[in-house]
């Protein structure tokens, strides 16, 4: 018998093969909630002793989650995390809703060990400020399928090397610019040090739009589609987030499916160092858009400008 714990809402579950128990109404339910919430409702699912918790939710949510955890030293606890947020850089976090599905099957079926993951925290008011900083919070046991989960987010090393790097990267990208194009920019250092070249301002942490020699900043999908005139001239630049080797889907959401869409896959500049790249789990890129049909689109191998005029062919998943 499996049992389904879930916190003021009810769910349906049938099938033929096996049969299925639910037990609804752990907590109440509430317009808003905070930390605190998350933290006693995992207590009255771990007082009903689950063996496997699926929250969807960010890096806030995880954070909550093991401090729960840790405070009723329920550590053989396995957790599934389902991405929904801005900021989901732990380790705990699978690709996509789908790979939780499978993971969830794995489990049931006895096909899947345990794993430590990492539990990240990054700094509010860093972030606030368009800063990045990052610590890690702790380690979380979950299901140990190693392709169906995203990875912990890794900053870029802070060398002489890396830099050097970056500024390559930017001359190569900033040459093949042509003076009526419009080009979106994702977040990153390696991002940054593109305009850093052309001398203007750009965000960490945000999405920008650069064009006729002018950026303006931190837009959302509302203002990309407003600004871009001729998406015929326009460019996405990206940088996978270090380790994850997540291109869209991951601290980029502004430039959406739909832009992606219009974009089209022909205009997407993908840069990053060589050390990022080595460093990315599996040597893969992975993509959640949040649209099935745009994920299929961006998969297959994409170009990787790693240096000036130095192409790699990475496989997107």
């Amino acid at each position: 018998m499996i049992f389904f714990f879930a916190c003021s809402f009810v769910v349906s579950a049938q099938s033929e093969e096996k049969p299925y128990s639910l037990s609804v109404d752990i907590g109440e339910s509430k317009n808003s909630t905070s930390s605190n919430d998350t933290k006693d409702i995992i207590n009255e699912m771990i007082k009903n002793n689950i063996e496997l918790l699926i929250f969807v939710g960010g890096d806030g949510t995880a954070r909550d989650i093991l401090d729960a955890i840790t405070e009723n030293n329920f550590d053989d606890l396995l957790v599934i995390g389902v991405p929904s947020g801005v900021k989901m850089y732990s380790g705990i976090f699978v690709v996509n809703p789908a790979d939780a599905a499978e993971v969830v099957k794995l489990v049931l079926e006895g096909g899947a060990g345990f794993a430590e993951f990492e539990i990240m925290d990054a700094d509010e008011k860093a972030f606030r400020e368009d800063r990045f900083i990052i610590k890690l919070y702790g380690y979380m046991n979950g299901p140990s399928v190693p392709a169906r989960f995203q990875g912990a987010k890794q900053a870029s090393p802070e060398t002489v090397n890396e830099h050097e790097a970056q500024e390559a990267i930017a001359k190569y990208i900033i040459e093949q610019m042509i003076p009526d194009g419009t080009y979106i920019l994702g977040p990153g250092t390696t991002l940054k040090t593109v305009t850093e070249i052309l001398n203007i301002k750009k965000t960490t942490l945000g999405v920008d739009i650069y064009q006729s020699g002018k950026i303006v900043l931190d837009v959302n999908e509302a203002r990309i589609i407003e600004l871009v005139d001729d998406f015929s001239k326009a460019w996405i630049i990206v940088s996978p987030i270090g380790h994850q080797g997540m291109l869209f889907g991951r601290g980029n959401q502004q430039i959406s499916p739909g832009v992606i869409e219009r974009v089209g896959r022909d205009h997407i500049f993908v840069i990053s160092t060589p050390s990022k790249l080595k460093g990315i789990a599996g040597e893969t890129l992975k993509v959640d858009t949040g649209d099935s049909s745009v994920d299929e689109m961006l998969r297959g191998y994409i170009r990787v400008i790693t240096d000036y005029n130095e192409i790699r062919l990475m496989k997107v998943e």
